[in-house]
């Protein structure tokens, strides 16, 4: 039943997030996504078969909280108006419509525990845990993605607020290995680390400011 329920919550999750990516893109000039398909929110035109279909099928079958990836929008920074700084704000999009929907699900969330004397036992516990699992896995994708570690999204983002030439030999030293890098971290199981205090320090911040 869990993952009947929270599936379509990561799914959205991860499909808006892409969809981000592709309509600042847009809005800025770059029609790429657009003529691609991939500028809407029907899931069938952003499944990954790794990390759509696979990675949370694993995650299920291992008892770990459910988490996945979308196929990446394509984005070409040559039709951008000023191209390194502009796929800092393509890149950082993804994660703040992440953060948008915590904050959305913290709400939601706070309203359920307000209206519990109205709904039934079963309705409220289903509730509480959509919302419980929307919050954690919207603020984790946006503290995960923003790791300054291309391809990932922080990874362009840093590029882009760096100044040209610490940027080129960010991308030399790291973009060429970052994939690997990022692989490694999660095998080890060090990503958690870096991943879990920001995570739980954000969300206890939006469970203070909601009161739930």
């Amino acid at each position: 039943m869990d993952i009947i329920v929270l599936i379509p919550v990561l799914f959205f999750s991860i499909i808006l997030h892409e969809f981000a990516h592709g309509y600042v893109a847009y809005r800025m000039g770059d029609d790429t996504a657009y003529y691609s398909g991939r500028l809407t929110l029907n899931p069938i035109s952003h499944i990954d078969p790794v990390g759509t279909l696979a990675i949370p099928a694993i995650c299920w079958l291992f008892g770990w909280p459910l988490f996945g990836w979308a196929k990446p929008v394509p984005v070409n920074p040559m039709r951008l108006p000023s191209p390194r700084k502009d796929m800092g704000k393509v890149a950082f999009a993804g994660p703040a419509v992440n953060l948008l929907l915590a904050v959305l699900c913290a709400f939601l969330l706070k309203i359920v525990l307000l209206a519990h004397a109205q709904l039934g036992q079963q309705t409220f516990n289903a509730l509480v845990h959509i919302f419980q699992y929307g919050l954690f896995i919207n603020v984790f994708l946006a503290v995960f993605n923003l790791i300054p570690i291309s391809p990932l999204d922080g990874g362009r983002v840093l590029t882009a607020l760096l100044p040209v030439t610490q940027a080129v030999a960010y991308d030399r030293l790291i973009g060429r290995y970052g994939m690997w890098i990022v692989v490694i971290l999660i095998l080890t199981g060090v990503v958690k680390y870096i991943i879990f205090p920001p995570t739980l320090l954000l969300i206890a911040a939006l469970g203070k400011i909601f009161g739930i």
